[in-house]
């Protein structure tokens, strides 16, 4: 039995909902989100949450980059999350457990996944850049990723789980360059990421949201 970190759609946003990326630096809205998500979340058993759009559960979904370069994942079907099975992603992100229930769960929920899906072998610094949402695919309707960006020093970072996933750095003005065809192959929320990729990196530690 899995408990995952939700909040009422109706909590988190007001009578429009947002979709894409929004960026930090942008406004307020961005700061209300996340003051909301942390105020007023809560657990429920994942098999609830799965099924009830009423709900947003919080995804930390990281983006890891070195440079002009973005970590690109492809997950297998080894991976448990059918909906993503042989799609590329650049983000890094997983459910928010009681085990994150710490003060800053939102920086505990994106380290753990940080550390549980990659080895680093140089450091690096994250922060809050922006929010992503996307309600026009099921997967998406019940979810609001935090995106997290995550700048190393290096790259030294590989994948634990070789035979679930495979990761490299691929450039970014190569991923802003491709196809419809070449997107499709893309989860819905790396689209979206890609689409605001300079934004995500122009975001500096004073506009970013600790």
């Amino acid at each position: 039995m899995e408990f995952v970190y939700v909040i009422k759609r109706y909590d988190l946003f007001d009578l429009s909902f947002p979709y894409g990326f929004v960026p930090a630096d942008s406004s307020e809205e961005v700061a209300k989100y996340i003051r909301r998500i942390r105020e007023k979340g809560f657990f429920i058993e994942r098999r609830f949450a799965e099924n009830d759009s009423s709900f947003k559960q919080i995804i930390p979904y990281c983006v890891v980059s070195c440079g002009d370069e973005a970590l690109l994942l492809k997950r297998f079907s080894t991976q448990g999350e059918k909906r993503l099975h042989n799609k590329y992603s650049i983000g890094v992100g997983g459910h928010i457990n009681p085990v994150d229930n710490v003060k800053d769960f939102l920086d505990a929920g994106c380290e753990r996944e940080l550390t549980e899906e990659l080895l680093f072998k140089t450091g690096y610094q994250k922060q809050i850049a922006g929010i992503i949402n996307d309600d026009s695919v099921p997967v998406g309707s019940v979810h609001c990723g935090i995106v997290f960006r995550v700048d190393v020093q290096s790259k030294g970072v590989e994948v634990r789980e070789k035979d679930m996933m495979s990761a490299e750095f691929t450039k970014v003005e190569m991923l802003k360059k491709m196809n419809a065809e070449e997107r499709d192959k893309f989860e819905t929320w790396s689209q979206l990421t890609i689409d605001k990729i300079d934004i995500i990196k122009s975001i500096s530690s004073k506009t970013g949201i600790a």
